[in-house]
């Protein structure tokens, strides 16, 4: 790998990818991914739970439904900071166990 002016040493002179993958073990970057993912899987059983409609609303529109759909992802965000369902804290440990480095800094 040869060094190219402007680009950082850990960066590949061929594709231009970092090659430094010291950043992906941490802990704080694990947990950070399993409160992501439970958003992710959050909004998706609430995006579901809407599709689901038991009736047609009154007022029906585009902008409400963007606007539903922005309230929605704040909610989600919110839930997963605050009350978590619990399946990103199982991912979390799940993904721990296979990186043997983690589970040596546990409290």
């Amino acid at each position: 790998m040869t060094d190219l002016p402007g680009l950082p040493a850990a960066v590949s002179s061929t594709t231009g990818i970092g090659t430094d993958n010291s950043r992906l073990k941490s802990k704080a970057n694990l947990e950070q991914a399993g409160a992501q993912f439970e958003a992710v899987f959050t909004g998706m059983m609430l995006k579901s739970m809407r599709a689901a409609k038991l009736a047609d609303p009154l007022f029906d529109s585009k902008a409400l439904d963007t606007f539903r759909d922005m309230q929605d992802q704040k909610t989600v965000a919110a839930m997963a900071q605050h009350t978590p369902l619990g399946i990103g804290k199982a991912m979390t440990a799940f993904l721990s166990r296979s990186q043997g480095d983690l589970n040596d800094s546990r409290q």
